[in-house]
């Protein structure tokens, strides 16, 4: 195993877990790819798209706001989220994240533990980034 390990957004695979999902993920560094306990994406909202409620046991969640706004909710608290907002869900809390702009909003998003997210991010349907997904995520 390499010392580093290093991507190019530009080549990282993307996938929507569910066909009817309204987020879609480019994939980072996860165990299937990189041996890490850790799953690491840009999690990609389209406007007006949200995560459905979740949770995870013991995975800490963190959420940073590359472009866009939105809102979070967790655990009876909502949270106004906009462009270099950081987010830290605890495990056990549930929460939700909605685009509230009028474009998409990109959170890069770390979960550790990785509690098997990369496995289920890897068994949705396989996407196309495209030209905005590409200038925000790569600069391109």
């Amino acid at each position: 195993m390499t010392p580093v390990a290093f991507k190019r957004m530009t080549e990282c695979p993307a996938y929507r877990i569910s066909p009817n999902d309204t987020n879609y993920f480019a994939l980072i560094f996860d165990p299937a790819g990189d041996n890490v306990d850790l799953v690491a994406v840009v999690e990609i909202f389209a406007p007006g798209g949200k995560t459905p409620p979740n949770s995870h046991s013991r995975a800490h969640e963190m959420f940073f706001v590359l472009e866009g706004e939105g809102k979070a909710f967790c655990d009876g608290a909502a949270l106004d989220l906009k462009k270099g907002d950081a987010m830290m869900l605890r495990p056990g809390s549930n929460h939700e994240v909605h685009n509230t702009g009028a474009g998409k909003l990109y959170t890069l998003t770390v979960m550790v533990p990785n509690q098997d997210f990369a496995e289920l991010i890897r068994n949705g349907q396989r996407v196309e980034l495209d030209a905005e997904d590409h200038r925000v995520i790569a600069g391109i």
